[in-house]
């Protein structure tokens, strides 16, 4: 099944922010589009702020003046349904109520040709629910393009139960004719981004509710040690909380209350409060008139250790070594040790997050995983109250010797990047397994989508096949809860791989 011929009409069916960007691109791809819009006066008012977008398009000399002028030729606005009948597309763009998305389908089907494929851009509601009040629910589809549509690439495709293979085909190849980088996903709550995607956000509040650290340093650890382009609580501020507390109570209740998709009680207050992000003023961070940004925490200058035991070889974090030895700190080798840390003069270890807490531990120092510790410019270390104070010092030292920024935060099992990959990559097991999408297409949705530095399997296969799980059964022994179980096929997995080793 190829894409939808480039000259038969589209049409979007609601123009707020997301419908005008959808008719937007399928208009610059090359297709007549009608826009409809139940309320009147809006489908002409959004004709005039796309042809306004495609002006600014030609300043920024990515249309021609002849492009824009056809473009522009070929956008109609449509005062009803009617007008629709001989669409090869209808694209729906509508308020997130499963009713209304209904009702406007039944409509549908009453107007359009019986080949005209159907489409809903909803991003938290069951595609299969959707059709399933149409006469032919093998023609719905889910197109769920990523705000603002013309500038980001994604589009999930979402086959819902009753969907058929040839229209989910036909939606995959015209997004892509589009020029949009699609992915096929199974109707499953939050689809594939909306549900890999909740630990970022869970884990970090999750912390942060734990008096662990500060929303500032939080960040601060997953942008300059994880490698993420926003912290979470920024990225949430900028989405606006009620936005995101709403998609993610959406996933919890539909996945039946499952404790791993838990909503965050901090937010909930949040957004009872009003304090709703940036288009409020006041979210997480304080963004009123004379506000300054918030500061990380960052410790004190301290004075770096002459010298390290390796014993082992750190794992995940083993190019430490190297750069150790670059700064000029000597790196004395236990060869008859298979452990993963490193001993201090003073006599503390200091080993990468794996799940357990220092206080269980005499003078140990936990540090978090970096997506690249030369890049890194910053580190958290955690710390109980019972390590002496000389051997979180030289931790503090070692890595400010290498460059680093440190915070250090209070003792929480997994610290912040560690327990926010594995419970990612845990997630995007679990969804394979359970038919959800390929891990080529989990790993381009994660990249594109969200813009994680790794996609969740990029991830695995960096720090090893058994990092993620053994982590989170570490962490779930400490909160027995389930919210840590690894689920059954990142064990699978994990331990498939340990017996091809012989380490079982």
């Amino acid at each position: 099944m190829t894409a939808i011929d480039l000259s038969s009409p589209v049409a979007v069916v609601g123009t707020g922010t997301m419908g005008q960007g959808i008719a937007q691109v399928a208009l610059v791809a090359g297709h007549p589009v009608r826009l409809h819009d139940a309320l009147p006066g809006r489908a002409e008012a959004a004709a005039e702020a796309i042809g306004a977008r495609l002006d600014r398009l030609v300043e920024k000399d990515r249309l021609t003046g002849a492009e824009r002028d056809a473009a522009r030729a070929r956008l109609h606005p449509a005062r009803d349904l009617a007008e629709l009948a001989d669409c090869a597309l209808v694209v729906e763009a509508v308020l997130e109520q499963l009713d209304a998305k209904q009702q406007l389908f039944r409509e549908l089907e009453d107007v359009v040709g019986e080949d005209c494929l159907l489409a809903t851009n909803t991003s938290s509601l069951s595609v299969t629910a959707i059709g399933g009040a149409l006469r032919s629910p093998g023609r719905l589809v889910g197109l769920h393009f990523f705000n603002p549509a013309p500038l980001l690439p994604l589009v999930e495709v979402v086959s819902g139960f009753a969907t058929d293979v040839t229209s989910a085909t036909r939606a995959y190849e015209t997004a892509r004719a589009w020029g949009k980088t699609p992915v096929a996903c199974a109707d499953t709550p939050g689809f594939i981004v909306n549900r890999i995607a909740r630990p970022f956000y869970a884990e970090a509040f999750a912390v942060h509710e734990a008096q662990a650290a500060d929303p500032a340093t939080i960040d601060a650890v997953l942008r300059e040690s994880g490698g993420f382009r926003m912290g979470a609580f920024e990225l949430t501020d900028l989405i606006g909380q009620d936005v995101n507390e709403s998609v993610t109570h959406s996933v919890w209740q539909s996945f039946f209350q499952d404790v791993r998709f838990t909503p965050s009680l901090a937010q909930r207050r949040l957004v009872e409060s009003g304090r709703l992000g940036r288009k409020s003023g006041h979210g997480w961070y304080d963004y009123g008139d004379g506000a300054g940004p918030a500061e990380p925490h960052t410790a004190e200058k301290a004075k770096p250790p002459a010298y390290v035991v390796a014993e082992g070889d750190l794992g995940p974090a083993a190019e430490l070594l190297d750069l150790i030895r670059e700064a000029g700190i000597q790196v004395r080798e236990d060869e008859e040790d298979h452990g993963t840390r490193l001993v201090l003069p003073g006599g503390g270890q200091l080993a990468l997050a794996d799940g357990q807490t220092s206080v269980e531990f005499r003078d140990v120092v936990y540090f978090d995983l970096a997506l690249d510790y030369r890049k890194a410019t910053r580190i958290a270390l955690s710390a109980s109250q019972d390590t002496a104070p000389q051997t979180l010092s030289e931790a503090v030292g070692l890595f400010q010797a290498l460059g680093k920024a440190v915070s250090v935060i209070g003792d929480v099992p997994g610290m912040i990047v560690a327990r926010t990959v594995a419970r990612i990559v845990d997630l995007a097991h679990d969804a394979v397994a359970k038919g959800v999408a390929t891990e080529e297409d989990i790993d381009t949705a994660m990249r594109l989508g969200v813009n994680y530095p790794l996609g969740p399997f990029e991830w695995s296969r960096r720090l090893g096949r058994s990092w993620a799980c053994s982590l989170l059964d570490d962490l779930h022994q400490r909160d027995p809860s389930g919210r840590y179980a690894p689920s059954l096929a990142l064990y699978r997995h994990a331990y498939a791989t340990e017996k091809r080793e012989g380490t079982s």
